[in-house]
């Protein structure tokens, strides 16, 4: 099974999370952060990896470092669950409509860390949660994971929606990145090596 288990204890987060990619989107993630939460149960349910997340930071100046904390757990996580990445499909591309928002994710779990992160929320809270911070979770998920990701908001007003609909495309193309592909033997990779 592909399984893994992190943990990072810094002066300001105390972190720890399970991951199983073959799983069936199981989920139980307690960060003390609400919509957080939320977001993180809808990547759970949408890429079908089960997913535990246990992290008590420094919320009360606000939830900043939690957030990118978590998104470099878990991508370490992903990196361990990985291993050398034999037989997986490696890409994956989702297109997803919330609502009157449409957005799309692409991600290459290459081994180089690359952000392109083309959205723009028209407000700056979603309930107490800094919008900003979607895009610091997924920079320290990239960083650790080692995985290019494409996110591009086409279009859409609501935060809510948008926030929703950027996790739920990147969970959908991780699903499928990370998938067994029962026609790829090895590394997909010409250079052997991922």
């Amino acid at each position: 099974m592909r399984t893994a288990s992190i943990t990072r204890n810094t002066n300001e987060t105390q972190i720890a999370v399970s991951v199983n990619l073959d799983g069936t989107g199981v989920r139980n993630i307690k960060t003390g952060i609400g919509f957080f939460d939320h977001v993180l149960g809808l990547f759970a349910a949408h890429s079908l990896v089960d997913l535990t997340v246990k992290a008590d930071g420094d919320i009360h100046i606000d939830g900043h470092h939690t957030v990118e904390d978590t998104g470099i757990v878990l991508g370490q996580a992903f990196t361990a669950a990985l291993g050398d990445k034999k037989g997986i499909r490696r890409y994956g591309f989702f297109t997803l409509p919330m609502d009157e928002t449409l957005a799309s994710s692409a991600v290459d779990f290459s081994g180089r860390p690359c952000l392109i992160y083309n959205v723009e929320f028209k407000s700056q809270k979603i309930g107490e949660f800094d919008t900003e911070l979607v895009h610091e979770f997924w920079q320290g998920f990239v960083n650790a994971a080692g995985c290019n990701l494409h996110l591009n908001l086409h279009y859409g007003s609501n935060g809510h929606h948008i926030a929703e609909a950027l996790f739920k495309a990147a969970a959908r193309a991780t699903r499928t990145a990370v998938e067994s592909d029962p026609r790829q033997t090895g590394i997909p990779s010409t250079k052997g090596t991922l």
